[in-house]
This record gives structure tokens, C-alpha cells and sequence, in this order.
């Protein structure tokens, strides 16, 4: 039989001893740490989401109440996990190698979307043009286009841009190498956080260098 999983985003303080205490109260509503992912750093404070094994999904509310009651940590967010464990880093990899291993240009953008809005658990995901806010693929139900170009034209001029780290806390974009095209992601009141943005500019690099060399390819064949 499976045990009921559950992912906790944690707000804790950036200290020694911080995450003993919370691994403590895990254990003392009998539940076992069984994941780490430090999700982002600074100003004294850490946010990590952990994954927690309960032996019974009752235990969910008791579980926040114990963590919540260690001295500087609040509970962000608790979400069920249906089937294996998330793994990040790993699911990066993977969403790498299937978008490499594309070679027509929609399926690409198709992959893209659904591997994005999957490894991010995001609302929705789309493939837009920073002209005109067209989208050329979706998955979920984007903002209209007239939103996202506003967004997009407004977000890559800052000075973040290249961090990623523009725009509203829970819309989060990537700019391909050709410059004219971005992946965003919008997840309704979830925060992108740092770790999370890093890990989209990274797949929108392999998307966009993908993307580039099926498209030269397609223009020297049809030149040919």
C-alpha cells in the first residue's frame, strides 16, 4: 500500500538548528522527511519545501499546526503527491533529454508547455511572441494575448529580465536565444520562487537552442 505523501513550502528562519526543530515536530505527529528542496534564500529566511510521509492523510492539520509552532516558520502551502516523489533536478534532466531528442518545431513547443507546466505545477503554460503577445502553443488557459504582450514588453525591458526575476510573484518567464520568443508560466497565488526561475531560464535555453536548429535546418531545406 502507498503512503500518503505530502509536499510542505516552509518559511523558516536562516539559522542552525531551524530545520532540526521542524523535522522534530514531523516526527512527533509520526510522519518521516523523506525530501529537501531549498527553493530560495535571503534576508534571513530560507524557503524549502519538504516532503513528508504521514501514515494517515488524516493527520494533515496537526502536522501544519505542530511545524507553524516552531519559533519564525510558516507553512506556505501543503499539496498532495500522487504517485513517486517529485525529484527537481532529475525531472530537469529528463524534460532536457525529450526536448532534444524533437525534430519538428510545434512538437517541440508542445513538449515545451506540457513538460513546463507538469514540472512546475503551474495553472498554465504557453509559448508566446514578444511582438504581439501571440501565443503559438498552450497548455491551460493563458491570459489573453493583449495581457502577455503588455507583460512581456514591460518585463524584459528591466533590469532583471535576465534573472528571470521580473514581473509578478506568481507569473514567471524565459526569453529564447532568438529574443522574440518566451515560455511563461502562471500558477494562481503560488509564488515563483528563486530556484524555480533558474530551473525555467535553464529549459528555456535548451528549448531555444532547439528551436534555432530546427528552424535554420528548415530553411536551408526549403532554399535547397
Amino acid at each position: 500500500m502507498s503512503v500518503p505523501t505530502f509536499v510542505l513550502r516552509v518559511w523558516l528562519p536562516d539559522r542552525p538548528g531551524a530545520l532540526g526543530a521542524v523535522a522534530s515536530r514531523i516526527g512527533a505527529v509520526r510522519g518521516d522527511l523523506v525530501g529537501i528542496d531549498i527553493l530560495e534564500t535571503g534576508g534571513g529566511r530560507a524557503i524549502d519545501e519538504l516532503a513528508v510521509e504521514l501514515p494517515e492523510e488524516r493527520l494533515v492539520p496537526l502536522l501544519v499546526q505542530e511545524v507553524g509552532e516552531v519559533d519564525g516558520v510558516d507553512v506556505e502551502e501543503v499539496r498532495s503527491v500522487d504517485g513517486p516523489l517529485p525529484d527537481p533536478r532529475l525531472d530537469a534532466l529528463e524534460t532536457a533529454a525529450v526536448l532534444v531528442e524533437q525534430t519538428h518545431v510545434v512538437d517541440l513547443l508542445e513538449v515545451l508547455t506540457s513538460e513546463a507546466q507538469r514540472d512546475f505545477a503551474a495553472d498554465w503554460a504557453a509559448v508566446v511572441t514578444l511582438q504581439d503577445g501571440n501565443v503559438l502553443v498552450s497548455t491551460g488557459e493563458p491570459p489573453e494575448p493583449v495581457w502577455l504582450a503588455a507583460f512581456l514588453n514591460g518585463s524584459a525591458s528591466s533590469t532583471t529580465a535576465a534573472n528571470g526575476d521580473a514581473g509578478p510573484d506568481d507569473v514567471a518567464f524565459a526569453m529564447f536565444a532568438s529574443g522574440d520568443v518566451a515560455l511563461v508560466l502562471g500558477r494562481d497565488g503560488k509564488a515563483f520562487r528563486a530556484r524555480e526561475r533558474r530551473q525555467l531560464l535553464a529549459l528555456a535555453k535548451v528549448a531555444g537552442h532547439r528551436w534555432t536548429e530546427l528552424t535554420v535546418s528548415r530553411e536551408k531545406l526549403a532554399a535547397s
